[in-house]
C-alpha cells in the first residue's frame, strides 16, 4: 500500500485505504496505514489528514480527529468552502449546535464560482450540487444527538 501513487491510495474508491477500511474491524489499521502513508511520504495534503480524520472520528477517538481535521484546512483561498465544512464538522464532534448552524449557514451563502465547471475524469460535465459538502452538514444537523460513525454512515441519506 505504501508504494501506491497518492491517487490510487487515497481516491480509488475500491482500492487504497478503503479495501482495508471496509473489511470488518480494520478501520482502526486503516487509520494508522494513513497516518504512516503520509509520514512515509512525508505529504501534508489535507485530504489525507480528512480520511485519517473520519476514520479516527468514528472510532470514537474526537480529539484526535479534531487534531486532524484541523489540519486539512485550506490555507488560503477556500472558494469551495472546505473550512466551513471543517468547521461544520468540528462542531458536530464538539457537539457545538450553534456553531454547527453557523457553518452551516455560511456555507449555504457561498457564492458559487464563476468558473465553477466540475468535469470526470474524462473531462465530460457533471452535475454536482452547490456547495459542495452542504448536504453532509446537513445530515450533520439532522443527527445531532448521533455518533459520528452512525451520523456519517448510518443517519443519513447522503453520500
Amino acid at each position: 500500500m505504501l508504494a501506491l501513487s497518492q491517487d490510487a491510495f487515497d481516491q480509488d474508491m475500491e482500492g487504497g485505504w478503503r479495501a482495508l477500511a471496509n473489511r470488518a474491524g480494520c478501520i482502526p489499521v486503516a487509520a494508522d496505514l494513513i497516518r504512516d502513508y503520509r509520514e512515509t511520504k512525508q505529504l501534508t495534503a489535507s485530504i489525507l489528514y480528512w480520511h485519517e480524520g473520519q476514520l479516527r472520528a468514528s472510532l470514537g477517538a474526537t480529539e484526535h480527529a479534531i487534531q486532524l481535521f484541523g489540519k486539512s484546512r485550506h490555507p488560503k483561498d477556500d472558494p469551495f468552502g472546505w473550512n466551513l465544512y471543517v468547521d461544520a464538522t468540528i462542531a458536530f464532534l464538539r457537539k457545538d449546535k450553534p456553531a454547527l448552524l453557523n457553518a452551516r449557514e455560511a456555507l449555504a451563502r457561498l457564492p458559487r464560482p464563476p468558473d465553477f465547471d466540475p468535469r470526470d475524469a474524462q473531462g465530460n460535465a457533471i452535475e454536482v450540487s452547490w456547495p459542495p459538502n452542504l448536504h453532509v452538514v446537513d445530515g450533520l444537523i439532522k443527527c445531532f444527538e448521533r455518533e459520528y460513525k452512525d451520523t456519517y454512515r448510518g443517519c443519513r441519506k447522503w453520500a
